[in-house]
């Protein structure tokens, strides 16, 4: 029997700030980079039109400062990931090193298409948002903490409640945010099951 994906419960990391709302996919990805028969290498064109220029010269964008290097969680503000429902834009983030979302809404589609992922996308407060914010911009170095389990994120001694949808954070927890994964594991009861349909078992092996 296959094993399930591993539980996601708690991540933590440095955070990179994002500012801005209604942050749509086709800024987190522009769609002349997903002519790809593999999301591999996408990781490099998140934000690309918000970090370059027409010439290829880096601009001013929060994901191309030196201090927010190696950053794993996003903080981000209202209605992130609107727009086209295209997975290629959780999936750029991830390949970028992004392990987890933290905004103040998301839009459905974008929420759930992380899930998929394995990239927790959790809502906070506007007030709690803007403290944290200002809490990693004036020091990047900050450590994040998700806490799945306690519904929490803490940075220092500051703790922020935040909301999730209810079936997506059992399923981080309980490991069964992989759909694919939860199907691989029971393989061998699929193929039970297979033999006792007429319709299936009638067909040649």
């Amino acid at each position: 029997m296959n094993e399930i994906k591993q539980a996601i419960k708690h991540i933590t990391g440095r955070a990179v700030v994002v500012r801005g709302n209604d942050i749509d996919t086709d800024q987190i990805i522009p769609a002349r980079f997903m002519k790809v028969v593999t999301f591999d290498g996408l990781g490099q064109y998140a934000f690309y039109d918000l970090r370059y220029d027409e010439e290829g010269n880096p601009k001013a964008h929060p994901f191309n400062e030196e201090r927010y290097q190696g950053a794993e969680i996003l903080l981000a503000n209202k209605n992130f990931g609107c727009g086209s429902s295209r997975e290629h834009a959780p999936q750029a983030l991830m390949r970028a090193g992004i392990r987890a979302v933290l905004g103040e809404s998301f839009a459905e589609i974008f929420a759930g298409n992380c899930t998929a992922l394995g990239v927790p996308a959790v809502a906070l407060e506007q007030d709690a948002m803007a403290e944290l914010m200002g809490l990693i911009e004036a020091d990047p170095s900050r450590p994040v903490e998700l806490d799945l389990p306690a519904g929490e994120v803490r940075s220092g001694d500051r703790t922020f409640p935040f909301s999730m949808h209810p079936a997506y954070r059992s399923a981080f927890i309980a490991g069964s945010w992989d759909s694919t994964s939860v199907l691989l594991s029971r393989a061998e009861e699929i193929g039970e099951t297979a033999r006792r349909l007429p319709y299936l078992a009638e067909f040649p092996a």
